[in-house]
């Protein structure tokens, strides 16, 4: 229960075709690569196919076929398992890159696709919240972040001058 069934029912909305791809980002991504931060949902990013990518209510067919299996709409989420997920149509460039760039991952014993720590940083950036920047930050100090490629996205989607600015608030703070 909980957590597995989000990651079986992630599975099935590909296989069926409902989505074309998806990736774990948010405070659960970041939990692959940094301390777990508490978090209270499941951000999924998807890619939809076909006429659902085109739709006015793209989270339709996602709703449609998760109902019927048991999960339950609360507000903003579908509840899968116990879990609030909240999926989120990748609707940016960063975001359509962060999912097709997406890393395989053991999580709760199955495998799933996660944000790299890379991308969940300069996601983490260009949103720019406060609890986003502590999460960059976490990030850029996990072992294996690779500062190159990061900094290739930094440069891609523009995000130097907001990067530049975070550093410069962390440093009068220290």
């Amino acid at each position: 229960m909980g957590l597995d069934s989000v990651l079986r029912e992630l599975r099935a909305l590909q296989t069926a075709g409902v989505i074309e791809n998806y990736a774990i980002g948010g405070a659960v991504g970041a939990a692959a690569y940094t301390t777990p931060a508490a978090t209270d949902d499941v951000d999924v990013f998807v890619i939809f196919r076909g006429e659902s990518a085109k739709s006015l209510t793209p989270l339709s067919p996602i709703y449609e076929f998760l109902l019927p299996r048991g999960a339950r709409v609360e507000g903003p989420y579908v509840v899968i398992g116990g879990w609030p997920v909240q999926f989120l149509p990748a609707g940016t460039d960063l975001l359509e890159d962060a999912v097709a760039m997406a890393n395989e991952a053991k999580v709760s014993e199955q495998s799933t696709r996660i944000f790299s720590a890379e991308h969940l940083a300069a996601v983490a950036i260009q949103l720019g919240r406060a609890k986003d920047h502590v999460r960059a930050l976490q990030l850029m100090e996990a072992p294996g972040f690779d500062r190159e490629r990061f900094d290739a996205l930094l440069g891609k989607y523009d995000l130097r001058k907001k990067y530049e600015t975070l550093l410069g608030r962390f440093r009068e703070d220290s």
